[in-house]
């Protein structure tokens, strides 16, 4: 896991190159629930 600042209230999580979720997009933080299965489907 790696935190790079950002402006603008990004928000994103990737894992392995692909973006999982992005806060710019949808305009509200992800669930902590949703993000978890994700990452564990990706396994």
């Amino acid at each position: 896991m790696e935190l790079i600042p950002a402006s603008k209230g990004a928000f994103e999580v990737t894992i392995n190159g692909q973006t999982i979720y992005s806060k710019l997009d949808t305009g509200v933080f992800p669930d902590t629930d949703d993000m978890i299965k994700q990452m564990e489907a990706m396994n």
